[in-house]
């Protein structure tokens, strides 16, 4: 992948004013010339709401174009906060991959990229890239935190959890946990050395902004009572921030990590899963995960898939028909407080 070029400016322009004071709606211009717009501009929504001073923040959905309940919860907070209750700016984008979003896709319909696994990103390079080093070099300098609201999409379905990167510093590592913690939620994904530094935590710690993002279900539709949990763990986080008047939740919380690939669960073969368990279950090694089935082969018995370690059943796939190195269960295990 092309690295930034921190230098060089962005491509991409705003239609709003970010230092001006009040409620402002516009878009952030994302120029590609194809087919479809040879001349003008993707838009990217953008919302402003700025009050008395206070610290910035960045809230992001639709970072997948699958994932609608992050946007929901976003949208909500747009209409139900007023720029007077608000001490500090919030930068709302409810669809910053608003072409994959508009599509209902995973990776952006533009360039068939994941935006997630396009940081840096690249001033000079595809749309998605260009998007990229846009929320990398350009707005994270300006924040002072980041929220990034995902799901598990269409293909899987997430137990509701706050993602918090370990990193060298450990005062952003103490950042970011708390900023989990005041989401409040019952689970915290500890995010350490098998993160994916194309990711947006990952420029995150590169900026040296605390960060968190949140997985919240998923199965591609909108569940209420995970959009109204999305939307009260912004609020949290924003009191515990000092944006909004108020005190976040005091909530016990779990935390997990993944410790390594290999303690998942994968599709062998091609087949029909049958899933015997679900997101958020504790399992034991050698425990049934479910039957992998052939209808095409009614003759052919079933392969019963076991967990090849114990832990939690952080995700599982949404997918009846799986093919060979389908994710079927992603294994988290827990850490200690300081570990």
């Amino acid at each position: 992948m092309t690295q930034a070029h921190p230098t060089q400016t962005s491509r991409l322009l705003v239609t709003i004013d970010l230092d001006l004071p009040g409620r402002q709606a516009g878009d952030v211009m994302l120029k590609w010339s194809d087919n479809d717009v040879p001349l003008g501009y993707y838009p990217i929504p953008i919302v402003s709401l700025r009050g008395s001073d206070g610290p910035t923040v960045l809230i992001l959905g639709g970072t997948h174009g699958d994932e609608f309940e992050g946007p929901a919860a976003i949208l909500r907070l747009s209409e139900r906060l007023d720029p007077t209750q608000v001490q500090g700016q919030l930068i709302l984008m409810p669809a910053l991959n608003a072409a994959a979003l508009a599509a209902s896709s995973r990776v952006t319909p533009l360039d068939g990229q994941n935006l997630n696994r396009a940081f840096p990103g690249d001033p000079d390079g595809g749309p998605t890239a260009m998007l990229a080093h846009f929320v990398e070099s350009v707005l994270m300098p300006r924040v002072d935190a980041v929220i990034d609201l995902h799901s598990g999409g269409k293909a899987s379905v997430f137990a509701p959890c706050a993602l918090a990167s370990r990193c060298a510093n450990a005062f952003l590592t103490r950042a970011n946990l708390n900023l989990a913690q005041a989401f409040g939620l019952p689970l915290i994904w500890i995010l350490g050395e098998h993160n994916d530094n194309r990711s947006v935590n990952a420029a995150a710690v590169r900026a040296g902004v605390p960060m968190i993002a949140a997985e919240l279900g998923g199965g591609g539709n909108v569940t209420p009572e995970i959009v109204d949990a999305a939307e009260a763990g912004l609020l949290h986080c924003l009191t515990h921030l000092g944006v909004l008047d108020g005190a976040p939740p005091d909530t016990a919380t779990r935390q997990v990590e993944i410790t390594s690939p290999l303690a998942s669960l994968y599709a062998p073969a091609a087949g029909l899963f049958d899933r015997k368990v679900s997101a958020g279950q504790d399992v034991r090694t050698g425990d049934l995960a479910g039957y992998l089935r052939f209808p095409d082969d009614p003759a052919r018995p079933a392969l019963n898939l076991t967990f090849p370690t114990g832990g939690l059943v952080l995700a599982h796939g949404n997918r009846g028909m799986v093919c060979r190195g389908d994710l079927l269960t992603l294994v988290a295990h827990d850490v200690s407080e300081g570990q």
